[in-house]
């Protein structure tokens, strides 16, 4: 099995929308209505939307494959991208989607990887992220990196308010 993680361009947007919603949808569809899960999908995951992200320079994009098939995505913030005011000694970790049927691979710990080498590049000392309060797989998942509980903050999925557990990890 061949990992690699690449970074993500304008020209990769339809890939991109594609992944996002497919891992998405086969992440939350369980847990939330039709409803809410099509108008979450449909505001997020436009063309349009993923090119304004693209081309925002606060955010970057990584695409990380295994035996060169896509397999899942990074996204990171930092300064006024992150989705929370977390100032400039944070990265914000904003998604890791990986394809159901690459999970348990340990792609998303390499996804983290790239992400605290992306901090400690840009010399930040805490990256963070939010995960919904139900998913704790997630949860586990993000505890056994290191990932401690600092707050919470409501995330909207459709026109239900959600609760997502802030979690932080110090680089120093």
């Amino acid at each position: 099995m061949t990992v690699t993680i690449t970074k993500c361009h304008m020209e990769n947007v339809q890939v991109l929308q594609e992944i996002s919603i497919e891992t998405f949808h086969d992440t939350f569809s369980n847990q939330n209505s039709p409803d809410n899960m099509k108008a979450y999908m449909d505001r997020a995951f436009t063309i349009k939307q993923l090119e304004s992200e693209l081309a925002n320079r606060s955010s970057q994009f990584y695409f990380i494959s295994v035996d060169k098939e896509v397999a899942g995505y990074l996204k990171v913030n930092v300064g006024d991208a992150q989705s929370e005011i977390m100032g400039n000694g944070f990265l914000e970790i904003e998604r890791i989607y990986i394809r159901n049927k690459f999970q348990k691979k340990g792609l998303g710990k390499c996804l983290i990887d790239q992400a605290i080498e992306i901090a400690r590049e840009q010399n930040k000392d805490n990256i963070w992220l939010g995960v919904w309060e139900k998913n704790d797989n997630a949860i586990r998942f993000y505890e056994k990196l290191g990932f401690v509980q600092t707050g919470v903050h409501s995330f909207y999925m459709g026109d239900e308010e959600q609760v997502d557990i802030i979690m932080t990890k110090k680089l120093i």
